[in-house]
């Protein structure tokens, strides 16, 4: 990733392994590297959870479990 880069990680996944445990350990292998509120990306999209990821649902939002991630160096 470049410096100013952003990357959006998005997996069909409600599995902590596959989405905030990714997440989680690039941030700790990676000093320069910041995690940005992904929640911002889908504006009028309600209910995405705490953040600052987002986590959609089928019951919720009529998608698969959806988790998405946005990551900036």
């Amino acid at each position: 990733m470049r410096i100013g880069g952003v990357v959006t990680y998005v997996t069909c996944s409600p599995h902590p392994a596959e989405t905030r445990g990714v997440v989680d350990s690039v941030l700790r292998g990676q000093s320069d590297v910041q995690e940005l509120d992904a929640r911002v990306a889908l504006p009028g999209v309600p209910d995405l959870g705490r953040g600052p990821h987002a986590q959609l649902w089928p019951h919720l939002h009529g998608t698969d479990a959806m988790f998405i991630a946005q990551l900036r160096r």
